[in-house]
């Protein structure tokens, strides 16, 4: 199959936009890539790039190479994984990604329970807070907290990710308890800095009516825990996932407030399984969809009685 070669290492320059970037990405030398595009020039008797000392540009024989190329490629690699799937028993490797922490609490747990019940199954937890290509890491399966799920994949909702704003009692027995949201101005109100609130909150009442709070604090962190610690500690309110500050809820180490609001955040109010459409049927992912039904219904494990 060398032709299959050649024609991965071509869309691999589209994408890169040079052939050393491509060489690099596809581990090989610069001359390789260079003799299967020629060779495919020459194959199909047209140029496919048009080269100049600074960049390099497809022709017009080259976008219509691109565009079939792209779908081949991704049929050849369904059938591949259809092929490798072929039967009822889940097993090979089923790669997954998800956030840090909430993977580290949630999600890491349910590893040793599914290789468990299926021994010819490995597993492995991608933790990251940045969005995954699914393809290009090879991501079974990214379960994302997020208000549009990609167009080009599968997205299954799993559960409503809520969020509430607390303080722990002796923090409002210090500082006083606010009685309206704007109040929260008087307060050091705690929030994740890449999200764009740390300076205003947004919330929503039952009627869908909007409010925007201005908040200030004179720390902040991109790191969710660190959100939670500062908050445990008494330095303020914070605006925190229930997933995260529930069992301290339940515990009554945090107090809630607020209740008739529900606090809105740019990447949405609920948790996506995405996979791609050739995933869809392969009995690795179906086991370990059924697994993540089992943990958030009909209630998930933050907002149980045994989660305090």
């Amino acid at each position: 199959m060398q032709w299959l070669n050649s024609w991965e290492s071509f869309v691999k320059v589209v994408e890169t936009g040079s052939m050393a970037a491509a060489a690099r990405r596809l581990d090989c030398t610069r001359a390789q890539i260079s003799k299967q595009i020629g060779d495919l020039e020459r194959a199909f008797g047209v140029r496919l790039f048009e080269r100049s000392t600074r960049k390099i540009s497809l022709t017009p024989s080259g976008e219509i190479f691109h565009q079939h190329a792209l779908r081949a490629l991704e049929a050849i690699h369904s059938t591949e994984v259809a092929v490798r799937n072929m039967g009822d028993a889940p097993h090979g490797v089923l790669r997954i990604s998800a956030s840090i922490t909430f993977g580290r609490m949630y999600i890491a747990p349910l590893l040793p329970i599914i290789v468990a019940k299926y021994p010819d199954l490995n597993c492995e937890l991608v933790l990251t807070d940045h969005l995954v290509d699914l393809v290009e890491e090879n991501i079974d399966l990214a379960l994302r907290l997020t208000k549009t799920p990609p167009e080009d994949a599968v997205a299954r909702k799993l559960v409503h990710m809520k969020r509430v704003i607390c303080a722990t009692p002796g923090y409002f027995a210090a500082h006083g308890e606010p009685r309206t949201p704007h109040e929260l101005a008087h307060h050091a109100c705690f929030s994740l800095l890449q999200l764009n609130e740390s300076r205003i909150w947004r919330l929503i009442d039952a009627q869908g009516e909007e409010v925007s709070v201005p908040v200030t604090s004179k720390f902040l962190f991109n790191d969710i825990d660190c959100v939670m610690n500062a908050v445990l500690a008494g330095h303020g309110i914070g605006m925190l996932p229930t997933y995260l500050c529930g069992p301290a809820l339940a515990r009554g180490e945090l107090r809630k407030i607020f209740d008739d609001l529900e606090p809105l955040n740019s990447l949405g109010r609920y948790l996506y399984a995405c996979y791609t459409p050739n995933r869809v049927r392969v009995p690795k992912v179906r086991v370990f969809l059924d697994e993540l039904e089992k943990l958030f219904n009909p209630q998930p494990p933050w907002e149980r009685p045994e989660a305090a």
